[in-house]
């Protein structure tokens, strides 16, 4: 679990820095500047706690599953950014003022980002429990 935990952070902190890049190109800078903060890497190694929600809804439709996924990261999202701001005093990401933002926590627009990262990390779970079986 542990591996695993430190394999999602790694993943999630990618995935982040190719998310805020593709923005960077879509708002004209050509150096496609992306970044992420390491503040993000235990949120993203959470990720292994949708293990066992995956386990759980394996053969529900792709559509459920994701609404579940999507769900449960605004979820960690919104409690973790809490924990930042309010008690530990730093601030790895603000929304502020945005349209769809939430206590500048949590975007709602960002809703089909999280189903697709979900319905992702699906697969990232299932090439990790197969290349484990492979090994033991």
């Amino acid at each position: 679990m542990e591996k695993r935990f430190v394999i999602y952070g790694l993943a999630g902190l990618c995935m982040e820095v190719v998310w805020n890049g593709f923005w960077s190109l879509m708002k004209g800078d050509i150096n496609i500047v992306g970044q992420t903060s390491l503040w993000m890497f235990p949120i993203y190694g959470l990720a292994v706690l949708l293990e066992l929600v995956h386990n759980s809804i394996r053969d529900l439709p792709t559509f459920v599953r994701g609404g579940v996924y999507t769900l449960l990261i605004f979820t960690i999202e919104f409690i973790s950014g809490w924990i930042f701001r309010n008690i530990i005093g730093v601030s790895p990401w603000d929304y502020g003022e945005i349209p769809f933002a939430v206590y500048g926590l949590i975007r709602l627009d960002y809703a089909p980002a999280w189903f697709i990262a979900g319905l992702l990390f699906e697969k990232l779970h299932d090439q990790l429990i197969s290349m484990k079986n492979r090994i033991d």
